[in-house]
């Protein structure tokens, strides 16, 4: 790991006056900010913003083949003495759910011996629409002198052209918002008429959960100009890592049948959507290879890794640990590439779900993210950048702050496999085991019976740990296997903390407080319940997850023939954690092919061979 050193810190003056960042020298009788304390104050009105929208557009992209540049609409607050002469900075939220979303069948998931899929009624997709500025940027933001846009992205509500589900398309939509912000690009009031964003700095931070999150990732790695700082909540940074793993089909959690096409169908709200971009939709379903599972051009296409090496802006991090719908692999794997970049940057880990950190620790957050908006944006040395660079919950309401991470030496521990449900540190010898695949019972109903032998799954635990065991980073897994029979290409590794304990339960619950953080108006009292991570007693807990594909044991990219009852040896990894085995607990590992909640299914009765005394658990071990 590479931090951004504090040592250079004092320099920030020479740096930001490099970037461009430092606050504009405002001429007589120009309304300005107030700074006080290295804090922006909230000296603007609300209640008094000015509302736009403007019609951005995007220049060399025509998506839905009309033969004109797409546009997307831009929803904008600012504070009304942007009209006098202030210059602010933007935050901006780009969205394809500003309009709602349609339902949408998913994919069938059980599938034929050659992964064809089985006749069966399919389930629809539920998610949530949000609402223009019913957030909390506006309330927050905007009275210390910040515009807040919401971008609605290509193929939804009020924008031209198709959604494509993470490509360049989608990442040109926004990147156009920025660029008419400073100037670059062309951009038009609902009657039409040219309008240029005269109020605007040029200096632009994106913020986002979820695909409004993933956005400022993507745009973030074209380098356009003018973007400062990007703020990825629960982002994805390689859509293949979202709908695949190692080469096969994988489900995001909660999700199980969705591919890039169906998400693209919920968010084509557009007008006469399914008419102009039915081709395109057509060509989602056709391209995105639910067959073999490989990595192709089409996901390249969506991997924002490629092209890590054109981040300028700053990136202030967020991520649950146990968020299995974006999941923590798509963290960990653009902050390892930023790292080796050492481009600035923070990093917030929870023990939530799929969240928003300012429902969860919502103090910290406003005043964190507050501080990364006034350093980045207005060039204010808030002081943020010489506080630790890593935030991580590692249990419950249990936060530490620390140099980086994964956390300083941290260190690769091999556990070696023995027959017997044996986990231990040292080699021993082992006979062979086996298991038969079923695609019926769940991962928790494997795991919650390991200590007895089950046809449909291994396990191997540790004897009771005698101290607590705290991991940070990538876990991996090394299995010499042979499949021996059957069609199932799967196989499924389980890291699981067997021990009764109080753990995080993905809900949030009421503390009784409520906290009023920014101006209100009718229908937004700018006030909010705080809450806390909801817990619930268990007796063990599935940690993490890895999966393969056993015909892409070389290559995400390529399928390779399996030889009936051929012993290989397997390499994968687990999803990254940051996670403590307390002391009294056991480490566990299930083996097991079908995940029933996440793989596509296949035919029953696989059966697998491991050679446990060739096989090992490597975990990312540092000081608990």
């Amino acid at each position: 790991m590479h931090p951004w050193k504090a040592m250079i810190v004092p320099m920030a003056a020479v740096l930001l006056a490099a970037m461009g960042t430092s606050p504009a020298t405002a001429e007589a009788g120009t309304p300005t900010i107030t700074i006080e304390n290295n804090a922006t104050q909230p000296v603007f009105s609300r209640a008094d913003a000015v509302k736009q929208t403007v019609y951005v557009e995007v220049a060399g992209t025509d998506s839905d083949s009309d033969g004109l540049p797409d546009r997307v609409a831009v929803d904008i607050l600012r504070p009304k003495e942007t009209d006098e002469g202030l210059k602010v900075p933007v935050i901006m939220e780009a969205s394809p759910y500003y309009a709602g979303g349609n339902d949408v069948p998913n994919h069938v998931v059980d599938v034929d011996e050659n992964g064809n899929p089985l006749p069966t009624l399919r389930a629809y997709a539920n998610k949530l629409a949000t609402e223009p500025f019913d957030g909390y940027y506006d309330n927050y933001f905007l009275p210390r002198g910040y515009a807040i846009a919401l971008v609605e992205n290509l193929g939804s509500g009020r924008a031209t052209g198709c959604p494509t589900t993470g490509d360049r398309n989608e990442t040109a939509g926004p990147k156009a918002a920025i660029d008419w912000l400073n100037g670059r690009a062309k951009g038009f009031t609902p009657e039409g008429e040219p309008v240029s964003a005269t109020w605007s700095t040029g200096n632009v931070g994106m913020i986002g959960v979820s695909y409004n999150g993933t956005l400022p990732n993507a745009v973030a790695s074209t380098g356009v100009e003018g973007l400062k700082t990007i703020v990825p909540i629960a982002a994805i940074s390689s859509w293949y890592d979202y709908y695949r793993a190692n080469g096969g089909v994988v489900a995001a959690g909660g999700f199980q049948g969705e591919d890039a096409d169906v998400l693209a169908k919920y968010v084509l709200t557009r007008a006469a959507g399914q008419q102009v971009c039915g081709p395109v939709m057509d060509y989602l379903t056709a391209t995105q290879d639910r067959i073999s599972g490989d990595y192709s051009r089409f996901w390249n296409a969506r991997n924002y890794l490629n092209d890590v090496n054109k981040v300028k802006a700053s990136v202030f991090l967020v991520h649950g640990l146990n968020d299995w719908n974006v999941k923590t692999k798509q963290f960990a794997q653009w902050w390892y590439a930023l790292s080796k970049r050492h481009v600035p940057r923070k990093i917030w880990l929870h023990q939530g779900t799929h969240m928003n950190p300012f429902n969860l620790r919502t103090v910290e957050w406003l005043r964190q993210l507050h501080g990364w908006f006034d350093y980045w944006l207005y060039g204010i040395d808030s002081g943020i950048m010489r506080e630790p660079q890593a935030d991580v919950e590692i249990a419950p309401g249990e936060w530490g702050t620390h140099r980086s991470w994964p956390l300083p030496a941290t260190k690769p521990v091999a556990l070696h496999l023995g027959s017997g449900a044996k986990l231990s540190l040292l080699p021993q010898r082992s006979t062979r085991e086996s298991f038969v695949d079923q695609k019926t019972r769940t991962a928790e109903q494997l795991v919650e019976t390991a200590s007895a032998p089950d046809p449909n799954r291994l396990a191997y635990l540790t004897p009771e740990l005698p101290a607590d065991v705290r991991i940070s980073g990538t876990p991996e897994i090394s299995l010499r296997a042979a499949r021996d029979a059957g069609p199932s290409p799967y196989l499924t590794a389980l890291l699981v903390d067997y021990g009764t304990d109080t753990r995080a339960d993905g809900t949030l619950v009421a503390t009784g407080e409520t906290l009023c953080y920014g101006q209100g108006v009718p229908g937004d009292t700018g006030c909010t319940a705080l809450r806390r991570l909801g817990t619930a007693t268990t007796p063990y807990k599935i940690v993490s997850r890895g999966w393969l594909d056993i015909r892409n044991r070389h290559d995400p990219a390529r399928t390779e023939t399996i030889s009936p009852s051929k012993d290989y040896t397997f390499t994968w990894d687990f999803q990254p954690k940051d996670y403590r085995f307390k002391q009294g607990h056991k480490i566990g590992l299930i083996i097991t092919s079908t995940d029933h909640d996440y793989t596509l299914r296949y035919p029953e009765g696989s059966k697998f061979t491991i050679d446990p005394a060739h096989s090992s658990l490597i975990l990312p071990v540092t000081k608990p």
